[in-house]
């Protein structure tokens, strides 16, 4: 049975039909929540119908900081499509992001003064249950096994300064300033059963309420459980930690198409960044001050909902 998880300054709670009943834990951190389980299921088991609105109160990222953040890059088909990459060509890549990037699912998405081409990546976030040991093999087919290291899902955004990324080939700072994650409302703690049905797991991110991105995760290209096998020939992940699975198509940035980017070839690198970027001054889907972002996953199959961040951009 899942479970919808929140955190405010007062601690953690348990959600259910828009009210919140406590967590009786002493946990301060998500690692330390996914250790006292039999809190959690305790709450869920007796909601507390007069509980606070969880719409009233001031909800923080589920996923406590300092964690490790990685991402992966272009795991959807249509995203690859978007981005000018063969989709039956792209491997299993990824990157990190810094845990300061880490923010409340409500927060002000603060834009640099520096960064003029801001973009959104609505992603399916799995926070890692257990530690993810070096040559760890998860078969695809064995959502039992993968349940032992996925506890739970979460909305994330994978904010973006795309003209730090193309012009420094930065993924990691183009990605890693402060609030470029929001995270939550809710971690939803999740069984083998959810996850076996993760296909069918629906992403949609809207801009001032025209949506901008919306897909399921049969789209993905690297799923979850090759992910982390792919993740753990090199990396670890402990308990809490954080990984980003990718965005869909629908994003602001995209490749020109293949004649402009054929004849580009044909001129410097400094001037194919010049002309690129004109272009890009005349894209209006960029985010702009005061623009307003919702983000929200659901599996309506097995009745999940990981709620609605929604965050408004702010210049610096």
């Amino acid at each position: 049975m899942s479970v919808n998880v929140a955190r405010t300054v007062g601690g953690w709670w348990v959600e259910s039909n828009g009210r919140l009943t406590r967590v009786a834990t002493s946990a301060g951190t998500t690692r330390e929540l996914l250790a006292d389980r039999a809190a959690v299921e305790a709450a869920a088991s007796t909601p507390d119908p007069d509980g606070p609105s969880a719409d009233a109160e001031v909800l923080l990222s589920p996923v406590t900081t300092p964690a490790r953040v990685v991402a992966q890059m272009v795991n959807y088909r249509s995203h690859a499509q978007d981005s000018g990459f063969d989709p039956d060509r792209v491997p299993a890549a990824f990157f990190r992001k810094a845990s300061g990037s880490v923010s409340a699912p409500g927060e002000d998405i603060v834009r640099p003064g520096h960064v003029g081409f801001l973009d959104y990546e609505v992603e399916l976030g799995l926070v890692f249950a257990r530690r993810l040991e070096i040559g760890t093999v998860i078969e695809p087919g064995d959502p039992a096994l993968l349940a032992r290291y996925v506890a739970g899902l979460v909305v994330t955004n994978d904010v973006s300064a795309r003209d730090v990324q193309l012009t420094k080939t930065q993924f990691y700072e183009a990605k890693s300033y402060p609030t470029f994650t929001p995270v939550g409302p809710y971690l939803t703690l999740v069984d083998a059963d959810d996850l076996a049905a993760l296909d069918e797991v629906r992403l949609t991110l809207s801009v001032n309420g025209a949506t901008r991105q919306d897909s399921t995760l049969a789209d993905m290209l690297v799923k979850p459980a090759a992910a982390l096998t792919a993740l753990a020939r090199f990396q670890t992940m402990e308990a809490g930690d954080l990984l980003l699975t990718g965005t869909p198509g629908g994003t602001a940035l995209k490749s020109p198409p293949p004649l402009v980017t054929r004849l580009a070839g044909l001129l410097s690198p400094a001037r194919r960044l010049e002309l690129f970027f004109k272009r890009q001054a005349t894209n209006p889907n960029y985010l702009q001050d005061g623009d307003v972002v919702s983000a929200s996953i659901t599996l309506p199959g097995r009745g999940l909902d990981l709620g609605r961040q929604t965050n408004v951009v702010r210049a610096k």
